[in-house]
């Protein structure tokens, strides 16, 4: 981040405010001492946990109805300096079983954004958070922003989606937009109900339960992770530079490691855990990538973001925030 804190004072709507990512940024806001609005719309199966914002809760304003909700999102854009626009659906296999509820969350509510922001506030710098899921099963290692985009499931279809229409509202009325291609991000406030949501918190809730982790297939796939303050720092630094502005910028450590080796430190850090090999699930195999390691070349030129947490770090502090806070997550 630079040196100078750009958000103080600064009018600063996170939507999806009340989830993972959401509440990492909000917390880091209000420490900057911005002015904050958290819009969540708490769907039962998504990441909206009061307990993510429990310290917050009385410097925040947090606001309850669905996106798509055209007539209160406009009094709420109306005056706004920056727009996190996290709000949507991450999980793959609920996509897939739910197709339209997918399409509402992750496109209709987006282009109900957009359509407000062209109406009421053209000059909010929007960061979006998309995933690495829109390229698919990737043809070569390490993937670039240039990579082609051929989604494997109906999420990364409706995220890509998403990605161009934020950026037909940029060329078309001006609007400021970055977008982020987020890998599997991990850390505190993360939703630990259910395993469908991505597997690195499934993996450490049960590692603090001492179960067996199950790993699917060989255990030797590839990702690319990254703890959420560095997430944090990227979001706060692309929505101030004027040089991200229509960009698209892939997030990772550039560091991939199997799911073998994430299981070893955590069995190291919560002795009590195993593991067992154990063979795809059919709705797993046809939607799975494969191997996926960011290229994160481009982010580090433009603005020379650098991931900072190294894993066994940010995983022992993961473990550490959710062991004194069960009762909230479980």
């Amino acid at each position: 981040m630079p040196s100078e804190n750009r958000f103080q004072r600064k009018r600063v709507l996170i939507t999806g405010g009340l989830g993972f990512i959401g509440s990492n940024l909000a917390h880091r806001l209000v420490a900057l001492q911005a002015d904050v609005t958290l819009l969540d719309n708490f769907h039962p199966q998504c990441g909206a946990n009061w307990a993510n914002v429990a310290e917050i809760r009385q410097c925040v304003r947090i606001e309850t109805f669905d996106q798509n909700d055209a007539q209160n999102l406009a009094w709420l854009v109306d005056g706004q300096d920056y727009i996190f626009n996290l709000a949507g659906n991450i999980s793959h296999i609920d996509s897939m079983r739910e197709p339209f509820a997918d399409l509402h969350a992750n496109v209709s509510a987006q282009l109900a954004l957009l359509e407000t922001c062209r109406a009421v506030n053209r000059v909010a710098k929007i960061v979006f958070a998309s995933t690495r899921q829109v390229y698919g099963k990737p043809q070569s290692l390490p993937v670039s922003e240039s990579h082609p985009t051929q989604p494997t499931d109906v999420n990364g279809a409706h995220k890509l989606a998403a990605e161009h229409l934020h950026l037909v509202y940029h060329r078309a009325y001006e609007i400021p937009v970055r977008i982020l291609r987020l890998s599997n991000t991990y850390g505190p406030r993360q939703l630990m109900r259910h395993n469908r949501q991505g597997f690195i918190a499934w993996f450490v809730r049960q590692a603090i339960d001492g179960e067996t982790i199950q790993l699917f297939g060989d255990g030797q796939q590839q990702r690319d992770l990254n703890f959420v303050d560095d997430v944090v720092d990227v979001m706060l630094s692309v929505a101030n530079c004027d040089q991200t502005n229509g960009e698209i910028y892939n997030l990772g450590s550039g560091e991939p490691v199997s799911l073998k080796h994430i299981t070893d430190l955590l069995i190291e850090l919560c002795p009590n855990t195993r593991f067992a090999l154990t063979p795809f699930p059919p709705e797993q195999k046809t939607i799975d990538i494969g191997n996926y390691v960011a290229d994160i070349g481009k982010i580090q030129r433009d603005i020379g973001w650098q991931p900072r947490v190294a894993l066994r770090d940010g995983l022992a502090r993961m473990i550490e925030y959710y062991r004194e806070r069960k009762e909230f997550y479980w």
